[in-house]
């Protein structure tokens, strides 16, 4: 049976007032993370697909994790880069494109992965698929004046 939340989760990803929850969101993940180690998180309970990546930070070299949305594409990882709608590519965009080998985790079970940044016809491609995964997509892109940056992420 189909999570009924994760309808209602996309349609509150097209609000506005959600990205204005964000910190209080990405706070809460966080915390869920610790408490149950990587097993349970806010968006893995709305009954959408979450990880944890970790990306080599390109500054200091340390490993770097975030909890993120993302779109099954086969058995590949899809990633986009919204930053919650903010005007700035969020940093493990740039971890990424420095250094393209990075893990997720998926419900505390580490994979390593091989990240590459769609470009041209096949971003075009890509970009319309996540709009029917993740309508709210579209909102963050206007919100943030860019285009959203959107990575495949392969098993290595």
């Amino acid at each position: 049976m189909r999570n009924p939340l994760a309808a209602l989760a996309r349609k509150l990803g097209t609000q506005r007032r959600l990205m204005g929850a964000s910190r209080a969101i990405i706070a809460t993940d966080r915390q869920l993370h610790r408490w149950f180690g990587g097993r349970i998180s806010l968006v893995g309970l709305a009954g959408l697909p979450s990880l944890r990546l970790t990306t080599t930070g390109r500054r200091s070299g340390l490993p770097r994790s975030t909890n993120l949305l993302y779109y099954p594409h086969g058995s590949e990882f899809v990633l986009t880069g919204s930053n919650w709608g903010r005007p700035k590519n969020p940093a493990w965009t740039h971890n990424l494109r420095d250094n393209p080998k990075a893990t997720v985790a998926l419900r505390g079970r580490e994979i390593e992965v091989k990240a590459r940044e769609l470009e041209g016809a096949e971003y075009d491609r890509m970009w319309a698929e996540l709009l029917e995964f993740w309508p709210g997509y579209e909102m963050e892109r206007a919100t943030a004046g860019r285009e959203l940056p959107v990575f495949v992420l392969t098993r290595s």
